[in-house]
C-alpha cells in the first residue's frame, strides 16, 4: 500500500534528483552534506527517502528511527510520515494510520500528514475520509509549497495522488485518466481503489 515520502530539506541541491525519481545521484549530495555536517537531520531523513526508493527498506527505517529520536519537530514529523508509508508498504496500515497520526499531532497546521492519510483512507476504501483529509490539507497547504516537499517512491503514488487532488478540485476528465493509469499498475490496494472510483464515480 505504497502512500508518498516527505522530503525535509525541499530547497537542496538533491531535492530535483529526489522528486525526479533519481536515488543515487541524491545520495550523493546528500553525503556529501553529511559529511560537513553529520548532525543535519534533514538531509539523513532525505538520505532515508532515497534508500526508500531503492526498497532499501531496513537501511531507510535505520536513518529515520535516527531522525526522530535527534531531529527538530518539523524533521520529526517528516520522519514520522515516512515510517508510516515504509508500514503501510509492509501491509501494516494500522500502524502506518498510527504513525501518520503522530506525524500531524506534531504540528496540525502542516498538511503534508495529511496528504499521506487521504491516500491512506482510499486505498482502505474510506472515500469520505480521503476526501475530507485531501480538503483539509488543501486548505493548509493553498500555496502549493507543502506540496514541493513530497516524492514518490513509486509511479503508482504520484498516480494516486494525482487522481485524488483531481477528484478533490472537480476534474472528471483528469480523474478518470489517472484512474484508468492507476488500475493497470502493480499494487492491488491501488488498483482496487481506482477500480472503485472508476466504476462508483
Amino acid at each position: 500500500m505504497p502512500l508518498l515520502a516527505v522530503l525535509a530539506a525541499p530547497s537542496a541541491p538533491a531535492m530535483r534528483d529526489l522528486r525526479g525519481g533519481r536515488p543515487s545521484e541524491a545520495r550523493a549530495q546528500l553525503e556529501e552534506a553529511l559529511a560537513k555536517d553529520p548532525y543535519g537531520m534533514a538531509a539523513l531523513n532525505d538520505l532515508g527517502v532515497s534508500y526508500s526508493m531503492e526498497e532499501r527498506f531496513d537501511a531507510a527505517r535505520q536513518l529515520l528511527e535516527e531522525v526522530l529520536a535527534r531531529g527538530s519537530p518539523h524533521e520529526q514529523q517528516a520522519a514520522l510520515v515516512n515510517l508510516g508509508e515504509l508500514y503501510a508498504l509492509d501491509g501494516y496500515s494500522s500502524a502506518a494510520e498510527a504513525y501518520l497520526t503522530s506525524a500531524r499531532a506534531v504540528d496540525p497546521a502542516r498538511p503534508e500528514p495529511l496528504y499521506a492519510l487521504a491516500l491512506l483512507a482510499d486505498a482502505r476504501g474510506d472515500r469520505a475520509a480521503a476526501l475530507a483529509n485531501l480538503r483539509e490539507a488543501l486548505e493548509a497547504d493553498r500555496g502549493a509549497l507543502a506540496r514541493r516537499n513530497l516524492a514518490f517512491l513509486y509511479p503508482e503514488e504520484r498516480l494516486h495522488f494525482e487522481a485524488l487532488l483531481a477528484e478533490a478540485s472537480g476534474d472528471s476528465v483528469i480523474a478518470s485518466a489517472r484512474w484508468r493509469e492507476l488500475a493497470r499498475g502493480r499494487f492491488p490496494t491501488l488498483t482496487q481503489a481506482a477500480q472503485r472510483w472508476l466504476e462508483e464515480p
